[in-house]
């Protein structure tokens, strides 16, 4: 009896062993995790209004790489490394905006680096295995993104901010402030797959190179640019401030005529003074948790000289 009761108390402390050592793979030792996510990205700006006209929604796409650090029971720091696309163009505006007539547009592809405070709903300084499988949070940070718009003319995109059409200096990098709310699901010990929005103020009105009413502080200076029948220093400057067809010639010139008597009361901004463009993105993405053993016991597993996918 005493042997039986010997023997299986060893069984019952190899199998205790076994079953720590299978829960210990999940600590968390290490608070860095790594994230992919991609979406549709809304600019809002001179060229598009969602919220006063109906407009509809005119997504761009987002690519972002983020790096997760763990701090508080609550809380977590992270970098994002961004790169979007924003464009607007006037042919999608409401009519009863008035802004079709000036048949503007522009795109812009620019690089984003942010840093990102996130606070969570549950805690998440946990071992891997007690993560909550659902856990919203909300976030808040600074940033600097490029700014280069550009738009069409005879069939190439022009960059826009070295003509300076509006007589401003802008700068090519903006200083941006991302906020929103995100929701995660936890798919695996080494995994989370999540949604967030994400909106982006910023502190300039030329993301779409458009600000000023009309060119009227300025369109002398437009057409001394653009000459005698566009042979001036800088033409492509009145080409791309005014498009409106009422002021353009049978060949795609410029009326400089008209626009002379007009006395520059072409319309190119919206008229709303202190008011700065912004973007907002929409991702679903995936978070990779960078425990000990993530790549031997979840993406690889080592059997003698041979790896396969598990």
């Amino acid at each position: 009896m005493k042997k039986i009761t010997f023997i299986l108390f060893f069984v019952l402390l190899f199998i205790g062993e076994i079953y720590s050592q299978s829960l210990y793979r999940f600590r968390f030792e290490e608070p860095w995790s790594i994230a992919l996510s991609a979406g549709a990205t809304q600019y809002f700006g001179e060229l598009y209004s969602f919220w006063k006209y109906d407009e509809g929604i005119q997504p761009d796409y987002n690519i972002q790489l983020t790096g997760r650090y763990t701090y508080g029971t609550r809380l977590k720091v992270r970098s994002d490394f961004t790169y979007y696309q924003i464009s607007g163009q006037d042919p999608k505006a409401d009519p009863v905006s008035y802004r079709p007539p000036r048949n503007l547009h522009f795109r812009a592809r620019n690089f984003e680096l942010s840093l990102i405070n996130e606070y969570y709903l549950k805690p998440v300084k946990l071992y891997n295995l007690n993560r909550h499988f659902f856990n919203p949070y909300i976030f808040v940070g600074v940033g600097l993104s490029t700014n280069n718009p550009k738009a069409r003319l005879r069939g190439e995109w022009v960059p826009l901010r070295p003509l300076q059409i509006e007589e401003q200096n802008y700068k090519g990098i903006v200083v941006v402030f991302p906020m929103g709310l995100g929701f995660k699901y936890k798919a695996n010990p080494y995994m989370d797959v999540f949604l967030e929005g994400n909106y982006r103020f910023t502190l300039t009105d030329y993301l779409d190179d458009i600000s000023a009413f009309n060119v009227s502080e300025f369109y002398e200076n437009l057409i001394a640019d653009y000459g005698v029948a566009g042979e001036g220093p800088n033409p492509d400057r009145l080409r791309l401030a005014i498009r409106n067809p009422d002021y353009v010639l049978e060949n795609g010139e410029p009326n400089v005529d008209k626009i002379l008597q007009s006395n520059g009361r072409v319309r190119r901004g919206s008229g709303l003074e202190n008011r700065y463009d912004g973007f907002l993105t929409i991702n679903f993405g995936v978070e990779i948790y960078l425990a000990q053993d993530v790549w031997d016991n979840w993406i690889f597993r080592n059997r003698g000289r041979s790896y396969r996918f598990w």
